[in-house]
């Protein structure tokens, strides 16, 4: 079972990387990026709820199937991922300013398969690794916790450029949006590199080479659907890395 599992991690990330190259040249199509022609469409709210309340469940039930104990790192890693994920299935949606705003349910459900498949991984590899200790632990809790807040303030920031009621995109200022035009995503990404740093398994860093792979062209796309829009657009303003990217 070990080996299949390594195995299959390994062809993961490969997929990850795949679809790191070919999101730029497709934009997936939810959000500012919707467009027809994707089938049927559901509520926005409703579709993130469904596609990533999948998370959390897999990866709690693979990882009480596989699991002799729950040793301390361990559930500080349960934790964690708990909370990312109760917040992006749960109190995310519910603040979003969506009205009336659909995504594709081709979209919702390639999410809901590749959570599955994640949290199967993830719950697997945390089950029967030793997570790190010590000062990597603890860098490890640093970066994640770091990544955490600053997405929080982030989507804070955009939520409140929309009045209730309003639906339509303004130029986001402040913290880090000074900076690069998705904070929003690129501290996602730091989010799981520190879970990978605390987690020392193979798992956790599938998950946080594919964060890079998909929100890395996202912030792209939208940094270039920024620009394209509003012609007074800062020009210092990179995509995923402040004076750089």
């Amino acid at each position: 079972m070990h080996g299949f599992m390594i195995g299959l991690t390994w062809g993961w990330m490969a997929i990850g990387v795949i679809t790191f190259f070919y999101l730029f040249k497709k934009t997936a199509p939810f959000g500012r990026h919707t467009t027809t022609g994707w089938g049927p469409m559901v509520d926005n709210r409703l579709g993130w709820m469904v596609m990533e309340i999948v998370s959390p469940i897999v990866l709690t039930m693979t990882f009480h199937y596989f699991a002799n104990g729950l040793a301390f790192h361990q559930w500080i890693l349960l934790l964690l991922w708990n909370l990312h994920y109760l917040n992006r299935s749960v109190i995310f949606p519910l603040r979003i300013r969506t009205n009336g705003k659909q995504m594709p349910v081709s979209i919702m459900l390639s999410a809901v398969g590749f959570n599955i498949v994640n949290g199967f991984v993830n719950g697997y590899f945390l089950a029967v690794s030793t997570p790190a200790s010590g000062i990597l632990f603890g860098v490890g809790l640093v970066v994640f916790l770091s990544g955490f807040i600053i997405n929080n303030i982030a989507d804070t920031q955009l939520i409140n450029l929309r009045k209730p009621g309003e639906t339509g995109y303004k130029i986001p200022a402040g913290a880090l949006f000074n900076w690069i035009s998705c904070p929003n995503l690129s501290s996602e990404i730091v989010e799981w590199f520190g879970f990978a740093l605390m987690a020392m398994n193979l798992g956790a860093l599938s998950f946080a080479v594919w964060t890079f792979c998909n929100l890395a062209p996202r912030a792209v796309a939208h940094h270039k659907w920024y620009v394209e829009k509003f012609p007074d657009y800062p020009k210092q303003r990179r995509a995923v890395i402040p004076f750089l990217w």
